[in-house]
């Protein structure tokens, strides 16, 4: 159904092919391919090849053919198939002996830049081989950050590099000959990040550098008898406008100088792209801003004809520690409609578009969301209409199923924190509870803002919606959000305005949530979505590593990082008061890496780093008492368990262990525990869960391996396991799973709702069919 995955956070990460209308961007270590004129429909597809963080990803000019770099060294060809819109590698290149930190293609050549220093220039004389002509070396010291190469005549290229030195490089190549060093251009002050190039005539090019310095240069390039006659240098000497010739073989003759200088944003320059018909360009940088730049037409200076993104603040600079802004940013024409994508530091994209030629304002669209580092927690809300996700990231999301097209998007960003997000559960359909990279628990409340947005929407019903904040904010230098009134967070207006309609105005997460007919930009999502904190819960020593909820919503249990028995334990909470149920329970050496309640809540079962399981039966109102420690349950590490959902006097839970087996055990009335079944899997087992009815008298578990497999087997009470289904290896994670989760209400009942979170920061919903067929993502 849907795939869920952010941006990488690079200059050269994405592109877009005319010819098979397609985006391509770096996902963590793959590639996603997404269509722009399908907005709503999120990614399509991920292909996997890369050991590390993709940098830069290329379309082949009019053919079939994707290249992409990473910093696992090398570059890789892809070919693109339109019938199963996925790509395949082709050919592997080991191109430099670091990581690969920039990238230029055109037809006939790819070139590659390297923090080893080193520019190479391969051909694609023979399909999709690639062989190498030339290798460079430029200054000490010097690693090329950007890369263009431009074909002057056939046979006959210009190569232009800029990187970790304000000098702006240029390189001619002839025929079968070697890349030779031709001029180095002064004038920027900071490394150089962009570049670009524009054709103006027969024998004119126009070429754009960007830099950190945060200006951007225009250079034009002549050839032959468009070469100035004019002794340049003595005349404009004062403006650094002295013409640099160059020879690329004995009958052409190039020039290159100065032409214009454009100023006007805050900070880094992120990337340049020139309109592909006018002498127009467009540029994004780390303000936060995507300007358009045009020369005016009497006096030739350059302005900018129009601004999008966001107003820098004053001070805020990638210099001072500000992390934000653009990364990268595509001008695309497609269907009669102009779209500027720019991706930044969240790994969402911003999208505006407009009617191409026309002279309307763009405007923003819905556009791909997704967390950016690894996905540590799924969990589907309990009437299953929604699914919170957490993340290294920091974040803690909210998806849901769009009404209006069918479609999966995130509709809330609940928590923005300082901390690694590790854990989340809900604990109704309007709270949760989560844990992060520190040592207390948070509990939050749904916003009224957001609860009608999800019911206008998604028809996600809540319950007392008049109970709840209007909305919630982040103070600065917090980490709290904080609830707010009606009448906070209010519009300013005027001195006539207040006094004709009184000094009430509304929310202004309420108004701009209750105006959006499709799913929230992402600005919205980073500042009206969040959702109020209610409660902190202190007791742990260390990290949160785990947390569950008792299905009668009365009880947390949670557990923290450990290396004593001291604090390798599960302390309990009641939600009523928040107040901790002492003492707490004791059982295991190591940290406990998950817990589970039963579904009627009468045990909850743990396991833990060293390698053996607790089983505790409900005492009480409040308490549980241990009737089962099984030391060495697993040879290896176990990373998860569940319930399975057997009627009758015994309980079973089935555990996944990096031992690469899932054993099923079965717990008698009188608290006696044994293995009775056990599955052996290619790969260790990091994730398990179980959906929460039988089907034709057996369980359905679900897998997930280190590798990214995820498998689903049934399993009946005597033990056996049979594998229903192993997904397509293009359509599962590239990294370890993480978490899998049924959802407990699917709309179809022959079609089960699978989300699944994974290292390589990817968040899926898979459509399971009960009966044997193929899974589709």
């Amino acid at each position: 159904m849907t795939i869920f995955v952010g941006c990488n956070r690079e200059l050269q990460i994405s592109d877009y092919s005319p010819a098979h209308r397609l985006v391509a961007y770096g996902a963590r270590n793959a590639i996603a391919l997404w269509r722009p004129g399908e907005m709503h429909r999120g990614v399509l597809s991920t292909a996997k090849a890369h050991t590390a963080h993709v940098v830069a990803v290329k379309w082949v000019p009019e053919s079939p053919y994707l290249v992409s770099a990473a910093e696992d060294h090398s570059v890789k060809v892809w070919r693109f198939s339109s019938e199963t819109t996925s790509l395949d590698v082709v050919h592997d290149l080991p191109a430099h002996n670091a990581s690969v930190t920039a990238l230029a293609v055109t037809k006939e050549f790819l070139v590659t830049g390297g923090a080893d220093g080193k520019i190479k220039v391969w051909t694609f004389a023979d399909g999709p081989s690639v062989r190498l002509v030339a290798e460079q070396n430029v200054t000490p010291g010097f690693f090329p950050l950007s890369l263009a190469l431009v074909t002057v005549e056939p046979g006959k290229h210009v190569l232009f590099a800029g990187g970790s030195k304000p000098q702006f490089h240029v390189f001619s190549l002839a025929a079968n000959g070697p890349l030779q060093h031709c001029a180095t251009l002064p004038g920027h002050e900071d490394w150089i990040k962009a570049i670009a190039i524009k054709k103006q005539g027969p024998d004119e090019f126009l070429v754009a550098s960007g830099s950190q310095d945060r200006y951007i240069r225009l250079w034009k390039l002549c050839l032959n008898d468009a070469i100035s006659k004019a002794d340049t240098s003595n005349q404009l000497g004062l403006l650094m406008n002295k013409q640099h010739f160059f020879d690329i073989d004995d009958t052409t003759k190039c020039a290159i100088n100065f032409e214009a200088i454009i100023m006007g944003h805050d900070d880094w320059i992120s990337s340049l792209v020139w309109h592909p018909s006018k002498t127009v360009l467009l540029s994004s940088s780390a303000d936060t801003s995507i300007m358009i730049w045009e020369p005016d037409e009497s006096s030739g200076v350059w302005v900018s004809s129009m601004r999008l993104g966001e107003m820098s603040i004053k001070g805020a600079s990638t210099a001072t520690g500000a992390s934000g802004g653009f990364w990268s940013a595509l001008w695309l024409f497609e269907n009669d409609t102009e779209i500027i994508l720019a991706n930044g530091k969240t790994g969402s994209f911003r999208c505006w578009a407009r009617k191409d030629g026309s002279d309307d304002q763009y405007e923003q669209q819905p556009c791909l969301t997704g967390p950016m580092k690894e996905v540590t927690d799924v969990c589907w809300s309990p009437s299953g209409e929604y699914l919170l996700t957490t993340s290294l990231d920091q974040t803690t999301r909210l998806y849901a199923k769009w009404l209006q097209k069918g479609t999966w998007h995130e509709f809330a960003r609940p928590q923005i924190h300082g901390y690694d997000m590790i854990c989340v559960k809900p604990i109704s359909n309007s709270r949760f509870v989560s844990g992060g990279d520190e040592k207390i628990m948070r509990s939050f409340d749904e916003p009224k803002a957001v609860a009608d947005m999800l019911q206008r929407l998604c028809g996600v019903a809540s319950d007392d919606v008049d109970a709840m904040p209007a909305s919630a904010s982040l103070p600065v230098l917090g980490l709290s959000n904080k609830a707010e009134t009606e009448t906070e967070n209010q519009e300013p207006t005027s001195d006539d305005e207040t006094a004709d309609n009184g000094a009430q105005t509304a929310n202004l997460s309420t108004k701009l949530l209750g105006q959006l007919e499709t799913p929230p930009l992402e600005d919205i999502l980073q500042r009206h979505t969040l959702w109020p904190e209610i409660e902190k819960l202190y007791g742990h020593g260390f990290e949160i590593t785990t947390l569950d909820v008792s299905p009668d919503g009365k009880l947390i249990a949670s557990a923290c990082r450990s290396n004593v028995p001291s604090h390798a334990v599960i302390r309990l909470f009641r939600i009523d008061s928040w107040l901790q149920i002492t003492p707490p329970l004791a059982g295991h050496d190591l940290t406990i890496t998950r817990l589970r309640f039963s579904p009627d809540g009468g045990y909850l079962v743990s396991v833990s780093r060293d390698r053996k399981f607790t089983l505790w039966r409900r005492s009480g109102e409040f308490g549980y008492e241990l009737v089962e420690k099984r030391e060495k349950a697993h040879s290896r590490i176990i990373w998860d368990v569940c319930w399975l959902p057997f009627k009758g006097e015994a309980a079973y839970f089935a555990t996944g262990s990096r031992d690469k087996s899932v054993k099923l055990w079965r717990v008698a009335p009188a608290g006696e525990v044994e293995m009775v079944g056990s599955v052996k899997l290619a790969a260790p087992v990091t994730a398990l869960d179980c959906y929460n009815q039988t089907i034709d008298g057996s369980a359905l578990v679900a897998v997930g391996l280190e590798k990214g497999q995820i498998s689903t087997y049934t399993v009946d009470m005597q033990g056996n396991f049979e594998l229903v289904q192993q997904l397509d290896e293009k359509n599962v994670p590239d990294d370890k799973v993480t978490r899998l989760n049924w959802c407990p209400k699917p709309e179809n009942a022959d079609e089960l709702l699978l989300a699944a979170g994974s290292g390589d920061c990817s968040v899926r919903i898979y459509t399971v069919a009960t009966r044997r067929s193929t899974p589709s993502i």
